[in-house]
């Protein structure tokens, strides 16, 4: 099929469809996928529209499979989650596993006392991850609302344990006034992962070593070259990238601060950007004639890329046709869905 009978017949089934869908689109979607969402935003905004759906019956969500999860662990029970390709995934995701957690929870309690530490999982995780974290007082996160849990959880308990990503929780630390002293690195390749007693007990935030292989694609050199050819431009870095490229920058942000950020700069200004391609090329577009937006260089996420039109057909058509012919719908079994609701809950609440 062409593109223009793959969007007629989306057009058809949404029409169809009407109140009963809603299509979310995570800003890393290519233009395509982003022209059929009802909604556009980041991990947060996107987990927040979907809590906040009481008339729909159906939520689409073009993103990676964690994302999708997390719209079916706080959709209401008649309500049904897909997304268009299942092997949408998350390699900073699949960093952790649960046995993994659970094994470096019994050792942090073996070293320390571990009621006085909060565990806080990024949103770019998997449920069962989640769910130690609602199981065990602690929280999600997602990285425009990082700084606001740390300081929730630091309000309640003298530590914390954060996962799967390392350069988030290292910025997060740094952001609300923590130095490198505070922060310990948890390696689960390492026997005993590289820490002892002595260490845990003077580290604040313990930090699991992982990483996201588009932002960490940024380098310091990215940013010399950056302020070498224009030097007068802004540049601003999503907090997943290292801290050595987020210092070098002039701000950080989520996908949604990075786009406010361009909006607030005088008219004329040049904004250089470290983030997704999709983002930066589609926010270039938008403010062409009042503001030139520059990737920092080209780093692309092929798991947001194999949402496309065909596979978003299949699914919606799927739904067109009733239940029995549903395909890629995103369940949470119980209890991983209640408890992993309430870190959801925390990081809506408190975030």
């Amino acid at each position: 099929m062409t593109a223009d009978e793959l969007k007629a017949r989306i057009k058809a089934v949404k029409s169809r469809l009407r109140d009963q869908l809603v299509i979310l689109g995570h800003h890393y979607q290519s233009d395509e996928i982003i022209e059929f969402s009802n909604f556009r935003g980041d991990s947060f905004k996107l987990s927040k529209i979907a809590s906040e759906q009481k008339d729909t019956k159906y939520i689409v969500f073009c993103g990676v499979h964690f994302m999708a999860e997390s719209a079916a662990i706080l959709s209401r029970p008649e309500q049904a989650v897909f997304i268009p390709d299942m092997g949408a995934g998350c390699p900073m995701a699949d960093m952790a596993f649960i046995s993994q957690v659970e094994d470096a929870w019994a050792e942090l309690a073996r070293l320390t006392e571990v009621k006085k530490v909060t565990p806080v999982v990024y949103v770019n995780s998997e449920a069962d991850l989640k769910a130690f974290c609602g199981a065990n007082h602690g929280a999600c996160c997602t990285s425009s609302n990082a700084d606001k849990i740390f300081k929730w959880a630091f309000a309640k308990s003298d530590k914390i344990f954060f996962f799967p990503d390392e350069h988030l929780g290292r910025n997060t630390a740094y952001k609300i006034g923590l130095s490198e002293n505070d922060l310990l690195v948890y390696d689960p390749g390492q026997k005993f992962a590289g820490i002892d007693r002595s260490a845990v007990e003077a580290a604040k935030v313990i930090l699991w070593k992982g990483y996201c292989h588009v932002h960490t694609f940024f380098k310091p050199e990215h940013i010399r070259a950056a302020r070498e050819k224009y030097p007068n431009a802004k540049i601003i870095v999503h907090p997943e990238c290292t801290s050595a490229v987020v210092r070098l920058s002039d701000a950080s942000g989520s996908t949604e601060n990075i786009i406010k950020y361009v909006e607030a700069q005088p008219e004329g200004s040049t904004i250089v950007i470290g983030t997704e391609i999709h983002q930066v090329e589609r926010l270039a577009r938008a403010q062409q004639g009042k503001r030139t937006v520059i990737p920092l260089t080209r780093s692309f996420c092929p798991n947001m890329d194999k949402i496309k039109l065909p596979k978003l057909l299949l699914v919606l058509e799927s739904i067109d046709r009733g239940e029995k012919n549903w395909i890629n719908r995103v369940q949470v079994p119980e209890p991983v869905k209640s408890q992993a609701r309430l870190a959801l809950q925390t990081m809506l609440e408190y975030g």
